[in-house]
């Protein structure tokens, strides 16, 4: 399927459901996303949904780039998990010069990963050197590039600081080739994700291959989407994911109480006003997850493209839709799977890996409870 960049990205994942659902079998069983899916989100251009047009990216706005993923974790959750994280990875893009952008992302496969920000690395002539190991690089199994955020240290080891003090925090990024990876990622859900660790020993990395990571001051693109930065794009994204894994498992649900008779029962699920009671709320509250974070997303972005301004208010309000989004949609999932009975203990049912792979979901980052502490603070700390 040939893809214009730029145009039709939830088309094209949409498209792409029926392969993915016939893979996903595989890439669980695998830990890995299968070379046929992989193809297929590089031939479609999914992968450079947020690059920059300048690259020949999509630099698509919020509300494609979550539609995208949402239609993709309807098919496997880990997919969607791999193309949310590799795609806002390429985010850096904007912070970094025109060739070196072309040189990391304009030759395939063009895939960025990266993992959690930790160790440090030593200002050298031209550039820094670093000997660490960084976990959590979802997508890295696919990726020809790897990423890693590091502190700042001078040749007499020294933390170098900003001007207001903070420490200095760069994003380095290097060929997959000059890291070793560690297939450590055994986990209850998100199975094919390949969320590894790697690890590099006394590495050289020019100077051209760093980046401030979401410093508006250092953007060398003018578009708003690099205004929001990667962390919450991130939010965004990932509670798309959520939204996806749980229409599946509640239409899954609804698709089963259609047919299925009850132990001890004449009638089917589908008459049970107990169940059209539950699915009814349900349906709800997942309707309203929906529109909520779409809301949100949009009301920010509206904002953000009129001021060019992304500001705490903005941020805050994205992280809370997410963070409520994600643990809304666990909901939906723990409902649908208990709704569905023993049925949904079977690995031949689309329930049990769904339930699996949402949990997964709601232990990462950008579902933590503390966000509702951040802001509940900032709430209380306006005058009004």
């Amino acid at each position: 399927m040939n893809a214009t960049l730029g145009v039709g990205l939830v088309e094209r994942a949409r498209a792409l459901a029926p392969l993915i659902s016939g893979e996903a079998e595989a890439i669980e069983r695998t830990r890995r996303l299968t070379a046929p899916v992989v193809s297929a989100l590089i031939e479609n251009g999914l992968y450079r949904a947020l690059l920059p047009q300048s690259l020949g990216g999509a630099e698509a706005a919020p509300e494609a780039f979550m539609q995208m993923l949402e239609e993709i974790a309807k098919a496997d959750a880990s997919t969607a998990w791999c193309l949310g994280q590799c795609t806002v990875c390429a985010m850096i893009a904007a912070s970094l010069d025109r060739d070196t952008a072309r040189e990391i992302f304009n030759a395939g496969p063009g895939i960025l990963a990266w993992g959690a920000i930790a160790h440090e690395a030593r200002a050298v002539e031209g550039g820094y050197r670093v000997t660490a190991r960084w976990d959590f690089a979802s997508g890295s199994r696919q990726a020809s590039w790897l990423g890693a955020h590091v502190r700042i240290v001078g040749a007499d080891g020294t933390p170098r600081k900003n001007a207001d003090g903070s420490p200095e925090v760069r994003t380095i990024l290097f060929p997959v080739a000059s890291a070793t990876l560690h297939d450590v990622w055994q986990a209850i859900g998100l199975a094919g994700t390949g969320t590894d660790a790697y690890e590099v020993s006394d590495l050289f990395i020019p100077e051209r291959f760093t980046a401030f990571r979401d410093v508006p001051s250092a953007l060398r693109e003018t578009g708003p989407l690099y205004r929001i930065g990667t962390g919450s794009t991130f939010s965004l994204g990932f509670a798309a994911v959520s939204l996806g894994v749980a229409r599946a498992t509640l239409d899954a649900a609804i698709a089963l109480a259609r047919g299925k008779h009850q132990s001890l029962a004449a009638h089917t699920m589908r008459d049970n006003q107990a169940v059209q009671g539950l699915i009814g709320r349900t349906e709800g509250d997942l309707r309203a997850a929906r529109a909520y974070l779409y809301a949100t997303a949009n009301a920010m972005w509206r904002d953000l493209s009129a001021s060019g301004e992304f500001s705490t208010a903005h941020r805050s309000a994205v992280r809370l839709a997410a963070t409520w989004t994600i643990h809304q949609s666990a909901r939906v999932v723990d409902t649908a799977y208990h709704m569905a009975g023993t049925t949904a203990v079977f690995r031949s049912n689309p329930f049990e890996r769904r339930f699996r792979d949402m949990h997964a979901i709601a232990q990462q980052i950008q579902a933590r409870d503390t966000h509702y502490e951040d802001v509940g603070k900032a709430i209380l700390a306006e005058n009004r």
